[in-house]
């Protein structure tokens, strides 16, 4: 039997504690990875140096136990609180001096802090793999500073056939997405800089376990067109110890084009429309004594949302860089 029909066929059975765990398997969970981390990514101010290379290992733990329906925050007796874990490696790569290459594949894994019953279980897998090329047209001085003008350009898509339809316990949206984002970050001389960007996610359809479902009208097809959205986000970083160290205070949003609520006491969908309005902090510290070995630390925290987890998460991770030239001119030297 497909999902659609075990949700559909648990609805008359339920008391109205368990009716708010069909809005809760609604819930859009997948937030955009890359904006969880505070390393060497597509949307950060900073560029890898020519035939350079950057690898990062991180581990990302998430969790709630509220969620908007709609506008309304609720939360659940139910299924209590759900956890979302993610390890991601991540490499950027330096084609030119202005111009980086990124790739990423994230391992996601959710389950519930109860059981539900037995009626549901968590999900794990790879999620969507991702690319990336990031160009830095300009880099000037300006004024008792420094500016830079940067933009990106990102693909992913499905690595695995998950279920993007299995709320709240899906690993993603199931869809492939586009990205372009503009950059701006202005650099004071004591190493305080200022950073902001916009973006525009362009998304495909996913394909569910049903062949019928609603959104402001009947449609009698599997294939679910995932919203557009737009993302922005602003940062006041500061550089201490020498460029050892950088802290950054981060501000940002998603806000999808178009999409429906969550409707009462129905299982929600990938058609939703999202907005998330996010605060976290991160800090980075390069070891001055293992040259490129670096650890990074952040936190996250939801503050308002429509269709959303309230949802708080911590990582921590490894990047280490190193020089491809150097790597091959020690072996031509050793022959």
């Amino acid at each position: 039997m497909i999902l659609h029909q075990q949700l559909n066929s648990f609805i008359p059975d339920w008391d109205k504690k368990r009716g708010r765990t069909m809005r809760l398997l609604g819930i859009v969970i997948a937030i955009i990875t890359s904006e969880a981390l505070h390393a060497q990514t597509p949307s950060d101010g900073l560029m890898m140096p020519s035939k350079n290379i950057c690898v990062l290992f991180s581990y990302d733990m998430g969790t709630f136990d509220r969620y908007w329906e709609g506008s309304y925050l609720r939360s659940n007796e139910t299924i209590a609180t759900v956890d979302r874990n993610m390890v991601l490696p991540m490499a950027a790569i330096g084609i030119l001096d202005n111009l980086n290459f990124y790739v990423s594949l994230p391992f996601i894994s959710t389950e519930s802090s109860e059981p539900n019953g037995g009626f549901f279980t968590g999900a794990r897998g790879f999620q969507d793999i991702g690319f990336a090329l990031k160009y830095r047209p300009i880099r000037t001085d300006w004024g008792p500073g420094r500016i830079s003008f940067l933009g990106t350009a990102g693909f992913s898509t499905p690595f695995t056939n998950y279920l993007s339809d299995y709320r709240p316990y899906s690993i993603g949206a199931g869809a492939p997405e586009f990205s372009l984002r503009a950059i701006a970050q202005y650099e004071f001389k004591n190493q305080l800089y200022f950073r902001a960007s916009a973006a525009h996610l362009w998304r495909g359809y996913t394909e569910a376990e049903r062949d019928y479902y609603y959104n402001d009208g009947s449609y009698y097809t599997a294939w679910m067109d995932v919203p557009n959205a737009w993302t922005y986000e602003t940062i006041l970083g500061k550089w201490l110890f020498d460029t050892s160290l950088k802290l950054e205070l981060s501000y940002s949003s998603l806000t999808s084009t178009s999409g429906d609520d969550i409707r009462a006491y129905n299982a929600a969908q990938p058609t939703n429309k999202v907005e998330v309005d996010r605060l976290g902090f991160s800090a980075q510290y390069y070891f001055k004594s293992i040259k490129g070995l670096g650890v990074v630390a952040y936190h996250n925290r939801v503050i308002d949302g429509r269709n959303a987890p309230k949802m708080s998460n911590t990582g921590f991770g490894l990047t280490y860089q190193f020089s491809v030239i150097k790597k091959q001119t020690d072996e031509e030297n050793a022959q």
